[in-house]
């Protein structure tokens, strides 16, 4: 099986509220990461201090064939098709661990 990562970069405090649609939408889990931009829209200055902002980084990996609706609600959601709120794009996943195990887990439970 092929699967994708779908890796967004969005303004801190979003990411929950995407993750939860995502999952909505077919997603069966995400990571948060955080981090800070360095773009010239991402520093501002506040009396003569830079301020640099915050961002929350999300990463979910999915099968190649179910990436599309997840895609398309973290655009919306999350306002990436606006300019400067963000950014979004997939990355083809190799030697990938730990996912298979827990789709035969599901199964199990499934079939119980």
């Amino acid at each position: 099986m092929e699967y994708l990562a779908i890796v967004a970069i969005v303004e801190r405090g979003k990411a929950d509220t995407i993750v939860t649609q995502a999952k909505k939408a077919g997603a069966r889990g995400a990571t948060i990461l955080y981090g800070r931009g360095t773009g010239e829209h991402e520093s501002r200055k506040f009396l003569n201090i830079q301020i640099e902002s915050s961002k929350e980084v999300i990463i979910i990996i999915t099968e190649r064939d179910r990436y599309s609706p997840i895609y398309n609600v973290i655009a919306r959601v999350g306002g990436i098709e606006q300019p400067g709120v963000g950014i979004m794009f997939t990355v083809p996943v190799s030697n990938l661990i730990g996912v298979e195990h827990h789709q035969d887990l599901a199964e199990k439970k499934r079939k119980m």
